[in-house]
């Protein structure tokens, strides 16, 4: 039987995204199934997340036909343990799948799943904020994805943390009212009456911490009010991260910059705003959208094993689902 078939995830804390295809970069099944990043879900419901999404993408094509497995990961460390490492080998027993597997960063396959080059910029912008360079199609460089306590600047943490603290300041008479305090106040408080600073701090200190990422949707809402602060928050986002990305390039640098990340894309006044600095520090650098990451993941699994990876690279996260 020929091994003629590649398995690509895309492994997050919302989904676990699976996508089989041939070498030459035909699709032959998909899948999408729950988060599966094991820093943020566990080990076993990582495990549980991945191997159900094999088996689905797999569906009834001949698992012992692929030839390589790559798992673009958000927080993949705990499978650097190696008896974490024999706990994912499981997975690939059990489905008859006897490949070469690679574990990798989401950034990695993120990057490549815009562009069939091998070296550039990747940056996510959502929840977190990270930004990373690639040199053939490897991390070389990263900064901030540190995380809501200690980094993530210009992140949907960030402006959920900005939005409450704005509402704080007019409760204690520091700020005038506006469209985007009186929105934080009405999303947190549900009981009568208007909260005191100390009641509305505890209503969200005994939130879970991530939850203030909700709060971002209010900045822009409030931004579209014409809520001069809002505005301004989300322009300093934008600058944040526009800084967090340069400081991973070279200065005048050419080579490609893929952006991802509810924030960087989808027509954001923040996207907007990172699109025109990355214009005017990187004039000649093009810059892409990220797309699905699991076509990126199959095409990276695929390319050590062609002559030309970068010929097929449209096939894999570009054209339309064939069966093969």
């Amino acid at each position: 039987m020929p091994k003629d078939l590649v398995l690509g995830f895309d492994i997050g804390g919302t989904s676990t995204r699976a996508l089989l295809a041939t070498l030459d970069g035909k699709h032959v099944g998909a899948a999408q199934g729950p988060g599966g990043n094991p820093t943020s879900h566990g080990l076993e419901a990582s495990l549980t997340a991945i191997e159900n999404a094999a088996r689905e993408a797999i569906g009834g094509a001949d698992a012992t036909r692929i030839r390589a497995v790559h798992l673009g990961m958000a927080g993949g460390q705990p499978y650097e343990d190696p008896a974490n490492r024999a706990r994912l080998s499981t997975v690939w027993t059990r489905l008859r799948v006897d490949a070469h597997v690679t574990v990798d960063t989401d950034l990695t396959v993120a990057f490549a799943a815009a562009t069939p080059a091998p070296s550039g910029t990747v940056a996510i912008g959502g929840t977190g904020a990270i930004a990373a360079a690639v040199g053939d199609r490897r991390l070389t460089r990263r900064a901030d994805g540190y995380g809501w306590l200690l980094g993530d600047e210009g992140s949907g943490f960030w402006l959920g943390r900005q939005a409450v603290r704005t509402a704080l300041k007019v409760l204690d008479g520091r700020l005038p009212s506006g469209p985007l305090a009186e929105a934080v106040i009405a999303a947190a408080w549900t009981r009568a009456g208007r909260p005191d600073i100390r009641e509305l701090i505890d209503v969200i200190a005994h939130r879970p911490p991530l939850e203030l990422a909700g709060y971002a949707r209010l900045v822009t809402t409030a931004a579209e009010a014409g809520d001069e602060r809002a505005v301004a928050l989300l322009d300093e986002a934008a600058g944040l991260l526009s800084e967090t990305i340069a400081s991973v390039r070279e200065a005048g640098a050419e080579t490609p910059i893929v952006l991802g990340g509810s924030l960087l894309t989808g027509g954001t006044r923040v996207g907007a705003g990172v699109r025109a600095r990355l214009a005017e520090l990187f004039p000649t650098a093009p810059v892409h959208t990220a797309r699905d990451g699991a076509a990126g993941a199959a095409w990276l699994a695929a390319a050590e094993y062609i002559e030309d990876p970068a010929g097929v690279h449209h096939a894999f996260t570009g054209g339309a689902n064939e069966t093969a």
